[in-house]
């Protein structure tokens, strides 16, 4: 038989049926294989582990075939409790396989002191930047008669001055308190002049002859 006559005869069209249905069958085969093992399509969310405790986590994620690693603990935050997490990684409602590792933070018992910094005669900008990076807020502001606008005369906290090195807790709030700018020079120098008066020379008068 001729090659012309073989590939338009029934048996080679046969052939190729035959050969094209045990690729598609190979196919198959290796595609359901090859989602068993990367364990395709089963995924687990993430739950939301934020404001529980080390113990509910791990009893949490047990129940979830997950794992978790802890990494540090956080400066103390009031919004959640004690030794919680606060911060997790992957996010809640996030798709994982199955012993994925969540790493998770957690909050610290309270807060630590901080050393109160030398604002006065600072101005109002350069205080507050100085105050958040130490981990303190801004509280009050009251402003008294003073040529320094907006300069740093007095620190308070809990209605008493404080001073440069004294120690409060973090996420304590300062009271400021600022010059208004008011003061004028002449009400100064009236002020000088009401405390050293001086006497000014009269014009003589001549005698009369």
């Amino acid at each position: 038989m001729s090659l012309r006559k073989y590939l338009t005869s029934r048996a080679f069209f046969t052939q190729v049926f035959l050969a094209a249905l045990i690729i598609a069958v190979l196919g198959y085969l290796f595609m359901h294989w090859l989602t068993f093992t990367t364990d395709h399509g089963h995924e687990i969310t993430v739950p939301d582990l934020r404001k529980l405790t080390e113990e509910q986590v791990e009893e949490k994620l047990d129940e979830l075939d997950l794992d978790y690693v802890l990494l540090d603990s956080v400066d103390y935050r009031g919004d959640y409790p004690k030794y919680s997490v606060v911060q997790q990684d992957p996010m809640p409602g996030a798709k994982v396989k199955e012993g994925r590792k969540v790493y998770i933070k957690i909050n610290s018992s309270g807060f630590s002191s901080v050393k109160v910094p030398d604002l006065i005669e600072k101005t109002y900008r350069e205080a507050v930047p100085t105050l958040k990076a130490l981990g303190l807020e801004e509280g009050t502001i009251t402003y008294i008669p003073n040529l320094g606008k907006d300069m740093v005369l007095e620190m308070r906290y809990k209605g008493r001055n404080i001073k440069p090195g004294d120690r409060v807790l973090k996420s304590s709030k300062i009271d400021l308190v600022l010059g208004d700018g008011k003061a004028s020079y002449e009400e100064d120098i009236a002020t000088d002049s009401i405390a050293n008066p001086t006497t000014t020379p009269t014009e003589a008068v001549p005698d009369e002859q």
